[in-house]
């Protein structure tokens, strides 16, 4: 099928919701080859997603494919996001508990501290990029303090981050093999430093599941804790950068929310279905041959969800092309769906609002320092965000 709007181009990559609505209109399980090389298929209609995202005909861990190997074998994809029951549910629950509600709660007063001081080192600029002077630090400190990274070391994870998450399409491209293994080394040295002095984060409970050989793999130690690491701070990074480059292009939605600053909730909610800080799902695979809508698939093709495209399907969302943080909470699949849903949806829901309310106070006036169509946006098949946003702000 010729498509009028091209996938991975760069055009795409500013705004990929021209070809999401051809692709909804015409072609909605669509057979491509990846740029990874790899055939499969991409999801884009709503309805569609969310059966995806629920069958288990479409299975997360590859190595059932090959006979237990992996052809892109990484110790990063021995965790729950890459597992399937049961392994998924062991996996899940033992990093479940740093996300409780109850836990998610008790931090809402230190996430404040955090955001004031990031915006008091701001004071008396006349211009910040917004990405790393505020929307990096922050989760990153957050999610830092609650493994027991040292405040040193942070900067680190964010070049291992992006090697890992933007891949071959990366600037860190030529030397991610080099990046991978001082990733790996650093964790493996955290580790061992953990196991001579014990303490009562979620590391040391992580390590002491490993130690107790029953719960956890040394592989899936490393795979878990360097999947809180990335995603703990990747999504909120890209949604605080997407919220706010949505309010300064619709005027009025920012005023509205200046006047009311109570909308703040639904703001962010609306954020993560307009322009949502995960372009696609992570893979999944056809674990047998089967049909789905009408497509014959083949076991072992790669299958993603269009996540941003889903949650801008008319036959779901009222207006989908519309900005309204006034819309009513809706079930859109930014954070997926059934049981590989967001682990820390509720920590980056909680840092958004106290983010983006903080920066409106702080910074009523603000707008972008450059034209909208100079922003550069991330390359990669995960996360969709710009890497700056600079801001006049005085």
């Amino acid at each position: 099928m010729f498509l009028k709007n091209p996938l991975f181009t760069k055009s795409f990559t500013q705004n990929p919701y021209p070809a999401y609505t051809e692709l909804r209109e015409t072609e909605p399980v669509y057979h491509l080859t990846f740029p990874d090389g790899y055939s499969g298929w991409m999801i884009t209609k709503y309805e569609d997603a969310v059966e995806v995202l629920k069958d288990s005909r479409f299975i997360k861990d590859f190595s059932k494919l090959t006979g237990g190997h992996m052809d892109h074998e990484s110790i990063f994809t021995h965790n729950m996001l890459f597992a399937d029951p049961p392994d998924h549910k062991r996996l899940r629950g033992l990093a479940q508990k740093a996300f409780t509600p109850a836990m998610i709660s008790k931090m809402r007063e230190r996430i404040q501290e955090i955001t004031d001081e990031l915006l008091e080192d701001l004071t008396g600029r006349e211009t910040v990029n917004l990405i790393d002077d505020f929307a990096f630090p922050l989760p990153i400190i957050v999610i830092c303090e609650m493994l027991g990274v040292p405040s040193e070391d942070r900067d680190k994870f964010r070049i291992w981050s992006n090697a890992l998450i933007e891949g071959s399409a990366g600037e860190y491209a030529e030397n991610i093999s080099e990046h991978m293994n001082n990733f790996t080394q650093y964790l493996g040295n955290w580790f061992a430093r953990t196991r001579e002095n014990p303490g009562h984060d979620l590391i040391n409970q992580l390590v002491a599941a490993e130690d107790q050989g029953e719960q956890m793999t040394e592989k899936e130690l490393y795979g878990v804790v360097s999947l809180l690491i990335i995603a703990g701070h990747e999504t909120t990074v890209n949604l605080i950068g997407n919220t706010v480059l949505s309010l300064l292009e619709h005027p009025d939605q920012f005023t509205l929310l200046k006047d009311q600053p109570e909308l703040i909730q639904k703001a962010i909610e609306e954020s993560l279905r307009f322009n949502g800080p995960v372009e696609f799902s992570t893979s999944r695979w056809a674990g047998e041959d089967l049909e789905f809508r009408g497509k014959m698939m083949t076991k072992g093709e790669l299958v993603i969800v269009a996540l941003n495209s889903a949650n801008h399907d008319p036959e779901k969302f009222d207006d989908p092309d519309l900005f309204d943080i006034t819309r009513e909470k809706s079930p859109h699949l930014a954070f997926g769906k059934g049981i590989h849903l967001c682990l820390g949806a509720p920590l980056a829901r909680l840092e958004g609002e106290i983010a983006i309310s903080s920066l409106i106070r702080k910074f009523p006036d603000m707008q972008l320092a450059i034209d909208k169509d100079q922003l550069e946006w991330r390359p990669g098949m995960i996360v969709r965000g710009v890497k700056e946003i600079p801001l006049k702000v005085k």
